[in-house]
């Protein structure tokens, strides 16, 4: 049993011990397919025992009940499937500078396993870590094909130029993933988390409930096998049109580690048209957005988007606007359009929005928007409260690449936009049908009440 060395990353140096393996589970919330657990157990060899511990936050980033439901759930099954094997599970709530070396401490561990994540919190988590830490922390990248610090060492300027090298590495990374076998050495004793007493200790906004969509890395995997069985074959068609079934709805499994991108592109890969448009957008413009968030720290803010782009903004800042909502209209889909309403109907409702319609309806809060500073703030802010997969370099790429042209070209000026990519009701109705896809949100708006 190998993992690549290249995914690979030594953040804290030093001596281990004879100690336990400890890895610490943050953004791969799985058992399966899992590198920075496999390494863990590598380390762990026949004398050392192995034991996973798991740091929950509360209000991370604006996180609401949606998102932590979904994410209890998983962890639950997580548990249970690393009880199986004999490895503890541990659940602490608090800070992961705080909670992670003292659990450390408590286990007299040897080492320290973490998974990658490029952003700027859980960077910040990492060094607070290594501040608490007497052992190595050991960096493994489990969530990109091709490692992000292997693919390329700056900031891609878009899918074009890191395009040709995620291809020149995916026949090195792009392998099947080997057995995790149980460890020679058994555990502490520490039962199973009390996950009712977890979900009563939860502060968090409970006002965005949870959405109907089954947890966990078991669920991911029938949702996969459902699209590569099915919606695959048709997915360059009908990917862009939300009024069919068209997508994978795989990126809140991704988001919360439950389901390998890795696993995703092995299952997926073919000839099929609609096998490379899928392995385009799910690994090399989903692992732009990691090279993004990794190599700019401004990911989040509308100061990361490129210059061309600040500037053509900046110069049609004074342009009136056809239509001008503060943010709070915006969260209650209060505007004079009943396509954008219904976009955000189905944000708030379900937890998910076609990424067809995430693209108009961030335009248009640009164009409806007294500021673009406003504008992205509040396409953030919405994306991370309501969509399933929010607080995601997915996201935060998206977001920018919507208002301020990130990953694309100057195009006409207009204004408001400036040279920024336009999209309006028109080019909509050219796609899809329009009015079928407002009535089924409007319909389920009543239902809601």
């Amino acid at each position: 049993m190998l993992v690549n060395e290249e995914r690979i990353f030594l953040c804290k140096p030093g001596r281990e011990t004879p100690g336990p393996v400890l890895y610490w589970m943050s953004r791969e919330q799985r058992v399966r397919d899992n590198w920075g657990l496999l390494y863990a157990r590598i380390l762990a060899g026949t004398t050392r025992p192995l034991v996973v511990g798991f740091c929950l936050v509360q209000g991370f980033l604006g996180a609401t009940l949606r998102h932590y439901d979904f994410m209890l759930r998983g962890l639950a099954q997580v548990a249970e499937g690393l009880g199986a094997l004999g490895i503890p599970f541990v659940l602490r709530l608090g800070e992961p500078g705080q909670e992670i070396p003292r659990l450390a401490s408590e286990l007299g561990a040897g080492v320290v396993v973490t998974d990658f994540d490029p952003l700027r919190v859980k960077q910040v988590w990492q060094e607070q870590v290594i501040q608490g830490l007497s052992v190595p922390l050991i960096e493994v990248d489990g969530h990109n094909v091709v490692p992000a610090r292997r693919v390329s060492d700056k900031q891609e300027y878009g899918a074009r130029t890191i395009r040709p090298k995620i291809h020149r590495l995916a026949s090195e990374f792009l392998e099947e993933y080997p057995e995790l076998t149980p460890p020679a050495v058994p555990g502490p004793e520490v039962g199973l988390p009390d996950w009712e007493a977890v979900r009563r200790a939860l502060d968090v906004d409970a006002t965005v409930g949870p959405v109907d969509l089954a947890a966990g890395e078991d669920a991911a995997h029938a949702a996969l096998a459902a699209f590569v069985g099915g919606r695959l074959a048709r997915y360059a068609e009908d990917r862009n049109d939300p009024t069919k079934d068209g997508t994978s709805r795989l990126s809140a499994y991704f988001h919360f580690g439950q389901l390998a991108p890795q696993r995703a592109a092995l299952v997926a890969a073919g000839p099929g048209e609609g096998s490379l448009a899928f392995l385009e957008e799910s690994v090399v413009r989903r692992e732009l957005a990691e090279n993004f968030c990794l190599h700019n720290p401004r990911y989040d803010s509308l100061e990361g988007a490129p210059d061309w782009a600040l500037k053509t903004l900046d110069a049609h800042r004074g342009d009136p606007r056809p239509y001008l909502y503060t943010p709070e209209q915006f969260e209650l889909a209060a505007t004079h359009s009943r396509l954008w309403n219904a976009a955000q109907t189905q944000l708030r409702l379900s937890g998910y929005m076609h990424g067809y319609m995430r693209m108009f309806w961030a335009k248009k809060i640009l164009e409806w928007s007294a500021t673009p500073e406003e504008a992205h703030a509040t396409v953030v802010r919405l994306n991370d409260r309501y969509q399933l997969d929010g607080r995601d370099p997915n996201g935060y790429v998206g977001a920018l690449w919507s208002v301020a042209g990130l990953h694309d070209r100057p195009w006409k000026q207009r204004p408001v936009y400036g040279s920024i990519r336009y999209m309006n009701e028109n080019g909509c109705r050219r796609k899809f049908k329009v009015d079928a896809y407002i009535a089924t949100w409007e319909r389920a708006a009543l239902e809601a009440g």
